[in-house]
């Protein structure tokens, strides 16, 4: 039996050693056994190596940016500093699977933004228009084109346009949004069940945001992306308590950058935002450490200090696993704060000042506002031109003080209801008769045309132009159409015939198809282009309203209740009985009285004038005490992240708030340029002190002749003193004359304006002051030096070079650097730097000179026309008024000056005040004189804050 079994063992093992499987086992068991051993050797011998080898290649350093320094005015009151806030942010952590799942949570999120009035903010740079129109949001057209190459992959601009045409610059907002609405599978968005979730564009516009600034960083997950900044308490519950839904979503610590008292240091302090790549390229020059994500200066102080409000940056190194995720924090430096700033500006002046130029241009509304038409005999004298109460309501819509959307809204009150439906009848008949008038045969010239007509064909032109379909380069001057269209003497219809004849109609813009191959298909596509943007045009609805308020249809009455129905006003119930109860005469009654009381202010209402500024210089230290430009807006809403819906009503609003009148308008000086020519004509000889020139009303030694102010009267004879008093126009064109005429008595125009521009230069006018923020380049005249020495020719200064020169005036020569800054510290307080304005130049001239015009300038005060405004004044001032003209829609009309300096005997201040379209140098004046009363404590803030509308002078300046 033991025989048996031994056979029978024999046999299987050698079954086995000879069997294929067992070979194959012998094998994978030797295989096992090398992973095993390697393995032990991975994870037990050599395993600590092998994981800090892992880990260094996973380090990562992030920076750290300090805390913005603060800036205060002279006195130690705090204009701008960071405030603790909270921001919703999100991390791509890898928790969603499939794009369907993030735009869901994504869409969850927006609602909840939504709900409670957040902003998604994030780099995808298009928007919606104030009339729901997809736009892009870039900044300039080199921004837009590159946002477009990053969003096609591409490294420059230069590689847009290309052959193929795969990647277009003139793709418009609304197909690049659908371009990433494929992209990002926003188009077939589906719940839990496999259901079709719908969206609107603002909510899909708002997901391709987020989507789009998170790809920015893809490549960094452990950094988080800002999804809305500053948000709310109500906000932060309602995220925190939708967490298990929104993975990813964090509430994170951070802080914004907030100005007091925006409105009247925006223009001066500026504003903070995101870093533009030129921006970055330039900064890293100075300083490496900056980074895409960081926020600098954009404007004002905080751009041009940029350096020292920043601070220096630290940073911290860390592992992080392969998704992202911080495993250790190795290494921490701590950034180091930015430096304080501290203005030469007093925070109570800047304040006051705003408020009368305010008051006064109040003033200056109510007594032109009239309840009548205007005939051509209203405009004779620019000083004297009224301003027709229905120009006032009319702006009301125009300058979107009324939103015109809501007289169509649900909830809209019955008088709004009431206006809509004029407006909307009017609107279809217009629509239908302009429709017509295109498509008639044998339609009217322009000039047989009635006005309102008239008016909406002038409208279509101005928007195919603006679209770019007229090109207006293209158009041959010399053809018999374009002169019969200078003189209204042909239809649109047949001047547009033209253009497509003569090629200067570009069809690329409408799209047309081959079979659009005739003149006849031609012009059918354009008007038909024309009639569909019409049909949602704000700005032809404005124009439907111009004609509606001319006409009465749309009454003043209907429109002061609008205010209080649009909660423009607070609301009275007395008063909206009174406008309920009440015609035509009430309501001009009522808007004249709110806008004297400044419920409804200047620059909402955007009528001429509705802007003004004021400089006031320390003459003795180019120290600037008050910049201030009227009107303004509020730099919180630009802070970190630019508020799209602000900037667009800003951008659209009419009395131009963002445009500092103080530093960039320029305008003609007028008379305040006389007294630079009495010191060139001193100087050069060609008159002396007690010299005399005869002015007889009328300056006849060129053509054409040069007007005195007081003609048809005369000055008769003035010396240099007298005629600084007396603005004499003829004494000042015959210094100019001299001074164009050499030894042999040869005149030359060109040596006349030669020795203008010395002067001028002399006095600073020929570049920028210093001033820390920007400005726009002074302009000295280049031709006629009669008409320029009386502050005409092609002078052109701004506000704030008025004050350097008349500064300089003053102290007797001194020029300075004008400077905002006073000194600068540490965030502890310590003093880092004291800064002094610097000497520019000197003007080196005779005492004699500056004795009589200062002389003059005094005498302008207390003996000449200005005098009655002056006599109650405190203090003594020396001062020189102007009024430069200009034609504007066929009129002429007055830019109003008045520079100064006080005291005269100890010159401290110089105040120098600019309202464009003024009238009359009268109410720059009085707004100085209040200005000095203020400045000199003979009224307080108190008393300013609770003003009204300042009285206008009848007094006549003659400048």
């Amino acid at each position: 039996m033991f025989k048996d079994l031994l056979e029978i063992s024999k046999d299987f093992f050698k079954k086995l050693f000879s069997s294929r499987l067992f070979i194959l086992g012998v094998f994978m068991t030797f295989l096992f056994g090398v992973l095993s051993v390697r393995l032990f050797s991975l994870q037990i011998v050599n395993g600590a190596d092998y994981q800090e080898t892992y880990m260094a290649k996973t380090e990562k350093t992030i920076s750290l940016t300090g805390t913005r320094g603060n800036i205060y005015d002279r006195n130690g009151s705090v204009l701008a500093y960071n405030e603790l806030s909270y921001n919703v942010t999100i991390q791509d952590n890898g928790d969603y699977s499939t794009a369907n799942e993030r735009n869901r949570m994504l869409l969850l999120l927006i609602r909840i933004l939504n709900r409670h009035g957040e902003t998604v903010q994030g780099e995808f740079q298009v928007g919606f228009d104030s009339s729901g129109n997809m736009v892009f949001t870039s900044s300039s057209e080199t921004s837009r084109k590159r946002f477009l190459a990053d969003i096609y992959g591409l490294r420059t601009i230069d590689e847009l346009d290309d052959e193929e045409g795969n990647y277009p610059s003139d793709i418009t907002a609304r197909e690049l949004f659908d371009s990433r609405l494929f992209y990002y599978g926003l188009d077939a968005v589906t719940d839990e069940n496999g259901e079709p979730v719908s969206m609107t564009d603002e909510e899909a516009l708002a997901i391709i945001n987020i989507r789009y600034t998170m790809g920015l960083t893809a490549y960094r997950k452990y950094e988080s992306t800002t999804v809305a900044a500053n948000v709310s308490k109500e906000t932060m519950t309602d995220v925190l308590e939708n967490s298990a839904d929104l993975k990813g979503v964090s509430i994170d610590e951070s802080t914004i950058r907030v100005y007091n008292d925006s409105q009247y240091f925006a223009p001066i302090i500026g504003y903070i935002g995101k870093i533009w790549e030129d921006e970055l390229e330039t900064l890293r020059k100075t300083n490496p450490d900056y980074e895409l994500t960081d926020l600098v200066g954009k404007t004002g102080i905080e751009a041009s200090m940029e350096s020292v409000l920043q601070g220096t940056k630290g940073h911290q190194t860390m592992y992080v696993d392969n998704m992202g995720r911080i495993l250790e924090i190795v290494d921490r430096k701590e950034p180091e704060a930015g430096k304080d700033l501290y203005l030469t500006i007093d925070r109570n002046l800047q304040i006051g000042v705003y408020h009368i130029l305010e008051q006064q241009l109040a003033g200056v509304i109510t007594s032109k506002l009239v309840n009548r038409d205007l005939d051509e005999s209203d405009y004779s004298k620019g000083s004297a031109i009224p301003i027709p109460v229905k120009d006032a309501y009319y702006q009301l819509i125009n300058n979107n003080v009324l939103d015109m959307e809501a007289f169509a809204a649900p909830e809209a009150s019955q008088v709004e209801k009431s206006i809509y439906s004029k407006y909307s009848q009017a609107r279809e008949q217009i629509l239908s008769s302009l429709r017509s008038e295109l498509l008639n045969e044998q339609a009217a010239a322009l000039g047989t045309l009635p006005e309102d007509m008239f008016s909406y064909m002038q409208y279509i032109y101005s928007f195919l132009v603006n679209e770019g379909i007229i090109q207006t380069g293209q158009i041959s001057q010399n053809a018999d159409y374009y002169q019969a269209w200078r003189e209204d003497a042909i239809s649109l219809r047949d001047y547009l015939y033209a253009g497509i004849a003569d090629s200067w109609i570009d069809t690329t813009k409408l799209d047309i198809e081959t079979r659009y191959s005739d003149a006849d298909d031609v012009y059918n596509r354009i008007a038909e282009y024309v009639m569909a943007d019409l049909e949602t045009d704000s700005s032809f609805a404005k124009r439907i309203y111009r004609y509606l308020i001319n006409d009465g249809t749309v009454t003043g009455r209907e429109l002061c209740l609008a205010l209080y129905s649009q909660n423009v006003l607070a609301y009275d119930e007395s008063e909206v009985r009174m406008l309920e109860q009440n015609g035509e005469e009430y309501a001009f009654q009522f808007i004249r009285q709110k806008i004297s009381d400044i419920e409804i202010t200047p620059a909402q209402l955007a009528l001429d004038p509705c802007s003004a500024s004021c400089v006031i210089t320390d003459v003795n230290t180019g120290e600037v005490r008050c910049l201030v430009t009227y009107p303004s807006y509020d730099n919180n809403k630009f802070s970190g992240t630019v508020d799209a819906e602000y900037y667009s009503r800003l951008n659209n609003d009419l009395s131009l708030p963002l445009f500092n009148n103080a530093t960039q308008a320029q305008k003609a000086p007028g008379s305040t340029f006389k007294p630079i020519m009495a010191i060139a004509a001193l100087e050069e000889g060609v008159v002396g002190l007690t010299d005399t020139v005869d002015c007889t009303g009328r300056y006849t030694e060129i053509t054409p002749n040069i007007r005195c102010w007081i003609y048809p009267g005369r000055h008769n004879e003035l010396n240099v003193e007298q005629a600084i008093q007396n603005s004499c126009n003829v004494f000042f064109s015959e210094m100019a004359h001299r001074l164009s005429t050499d030894e042999t008595g040869a005149y030359s125009p060109e040596r006349g304006i030669e020795a203008i521009r010395k002067y001028a230069s002399m006095f600073g006018l020929n570049e920028t002051t210093g001033i820390e923020i920007s400005e726009t380049a002074p302009q000295m005249t280049t031709e006629n030096p009669e008409s320029s020495a009386i502050g005409q020719g092609t002078n052109a200064y701004s506000n704030v070079q008025l004050a350097r020169y008349i500064s300089a005036v003053a102290n007797r020569g001194t020029v300075y650097q004008l400077s905002l800054l006073d000194k600068m510290t540490d965030s502890q307080g310590n003093l880092v730097e004291d800064f002094t304005p610097a000497v520019r130049s000197e003007v080196d001239i005779q005492d004699s000179t500056w004795n009589a015009v200062h002389t003059g300038m005094r005498r302008v005060i207390s003996d000449g026309s200005a005098s009655r405004i002056f006599n109650d004044l405190e203090v003594n001032i020396a001062g020189k008024t102007g009024t430069a003209e200009e034609v504007k829609n066929g009129h002429t009309i007055n830019h109003a000056f008045f520079v100064s300096f006080a005291p005269f005997d100890h010159p401290e201040i110089a105040v120098t005040v600019n309202i464009p379209y003024g009238y009359t140098s009268t109410n720059a004046a009085t707004a100085a004189k209040n200005i000095y009363r203020f400045y000199y404590g003979y009224t307080d803030l108190d008393y300013i804050l609770n003003n009204s509308a300042l009285n206008v002078s009848t007094v006549e300046i003659g400048d």
